[in-house]
């Protein structure tokens, strides 16, 4: 964990407690089961999006969200079908959730410990179902992916 002082009143900040520290060892086994409430501040592409989360009274932080058990088309692709499925995609992701209020639960650590998975639920419901449904991502367990270029 990082703590910050904001000043002169000694207030204590809770910069992060998503990302490890340099001296702690990357855990992708931890989880927080959550909810955290967050509002989605941009999508970043299909399956990933930037957050402010709600960790404590009056406090926020800004994190990036992977949406857990999917995989969306990659917007550095090989091939246009792919590109245009990435597009499709992100699009349909920031219409749906971007500025909105979002639920995060089962929150871990990515695999490459830069952001976290998580659980996504909107005023719809389970977002990555939803991705699915629309055949706009594939379900994804965290190991190999396969490409979307045939």
């Amino acid at each position: 964990m990082t703590w910050r002082s904001l000043g002169g009143g000694g207030v204590i900040f809770l910069r992060t407690i998503m990302l490890p520290n340099e001296s702690q060892a990357f855990d992708s086994d931890r989880y927080f089961p959550g909810p955290v409430s967050a509002r989605v501040v941009r999508v970043i592409d299909g399956d990933t999006f930037e957050a402010s989360a709600a960790i404590w009274l009056d406090q926020q932080i800004t994190v990036r969200v992977r949406i857990a058990g999917i995989d969306a088309p990659e917007l550095r692709s090989r091939c246009d079908a792919e590109r245009r499925g990435a597009e499709a995609a992100r699009d349909y992701l920031a219409r749906r959730i971007e500025g909105a209020d979002v639920k995060l639960s089962a929150v871990r650590y990515d695999k490459y410990g830069g952001r976290v998975d998580a659980t996504v639920e909107d005023q719809g419901g389970d977002v990555a179902r939803a991705m699915i449904h629309a055949r706009l991502a594939r379900t994804y367990d965290g190991g190999h992916r396969d490409g979307w270029c045939g």
